[in-house]
């Protein structure tokens, strides 16, 4: 048997994208599956898509019990923002834990204020393998923050420009879209079928939305030199789509750069990384090629008439954007093949 995993949270919509990947995965073991709203209720009630797998068929979730949890080498948090910093504070030391939530990706205190409710839990290894000199900080890290859907196609579209000097890191403007599972399982009137079916719709509009300092964060990728460049800015304005799932990122930023070096900067930064592709010239991402798989695909354009170059990113939201990312990141914690139990091949149509 392989390594022994553990997920609390698992009834919801990233937790049981975490148990179909780990249900295929050939070197993992599922262990305890911790949901205290669904303690005592089949595992495949709440996910029939794992039917069949043995170690799913008959499975209860659990209370989430930190002494439970703790019998396993690894632990993913799929908890509401807030909660997993909680669990933590009560896990033994010697438990490898990666967080799907947002409670450990912030560095600045004060961004954390404010965007997020409750105190502020520290800063983890941030886990977005793709960045440069992220797989060794991964690799030796034992509690790893997954990085937000929204930041993981932001920042794949946006750090190669910017750490190529490319593009202005003040002047950044990103309007996305997301499919309704990004808002989680729990129910809602706005987020009901009747709601969403034939309509889309823009929220937390005006810098509000707290993906936005993960995002400056993570693209500020020449902190601490002298003299220091622009702050990194951004304008990030969500929509919501009627689908279930999926992002599309356009991200522009001032530029006076070519398409050849745009598209040089890109292709440079990812033409070795298994799940990150950028597309032939002439092809657009779309969000049904990427759904299922833990793939990102890219396209870029310069805008000469705007100052702007233009970089689109999509990916699947539960997978890249959260569970299939979490899995990568704990293939690399474990000494495993990173690829292991993920596919960069979508489901489409």
């Amino acid at each position: 048997m392989g390594a022994r995993v553990a997920v609390a949270g698992a009834s919801g919509y990233a937790g049981g994208e975490l148990l179909r990947l780990l249900a295929g995965h050939p070197d993992l073991e599922i262990g305890p599956l911790a949901a205290n709203n669904s303690a005592g209720t089949p595992v495949t009630a709440a996910h029939p898509q794992v039917t069949g797998h043995p170690g799913l068929d008959g499975a209860v979730f659990s209370a989430t019990e930190p002494d439970l949890l703790a019998d396993a080498d690894l632990l993913f948090t799929a908890l509401p923002h807030g909660e997993s910093a909680q669990l933590a504070a009560r896990l033994p030391g010697h438990l490898k834990v990666i967080d799907l939530g947002a409670d450990f990706r912030l560095a600045d205190e004060k961004a954390w204020t404010g965007y997020y409710p409750g105190p502020y839990a520290g800063q983890w290894t941030y886990g977005l393998p793709e960045l440069p000199g992220a797989r060794d900080a991964i690799r030796a890290a034992a509690t790893v923050a997954a990085p937000g859907c929204y930041a993981t196609a932001s920042i794949l579209a946006l750090a190669p420009l910017l750490a190529a000097g490319l593009a202005d890191p003040a002047d950044i403007v990103i309007v996305a879209a997301s499919g309704t599972s990004g808002a989680g399982r729990s129910a809602r009137p706005d987020l009901l079928a009747t709601e969403v079916m034939g309509s889309m719709s823009a929220y937390q509009v005006g810098g509000t939305h707290r993906h936005t300092p993960e995002i400056e964060q993570n693209l500020d990728t020449e902190r601490g030199r002298v003299p220091a460049p622009p702050p990194v800015s951004v304008s990030f304005t969500p929509t919501l789509a009627p689908m279930p799932r999926g992002i599309l990122a356009p991200c522009t930023a001032r530029s006076a750069a070519s398409l050849a070096d745009l598209r040089a900067a890109l292709t440079g930064a990812y033409h070795n990384e298994p799940f990150v592709h950028v597309l032939p010239e002439g092809r657009w991402p779309a969000t049904g090629a990427t759904l299922g798989s833990n793939a990102a695909h890219l396209q870029v354009a310069a805008d000469p008439h705007a100052g702007r170059a233009v970089v689109v990113c999509a990916l699947d939201n539960l997978v890249k954007g959260a569970a299939g990312q979490a899995i990568q990141n704990a293939n690399l914690m474990l000494g495993l093949p990173e690829t292991a139990g993920l596919t960069a091949h979508g489901v489409s149509p």
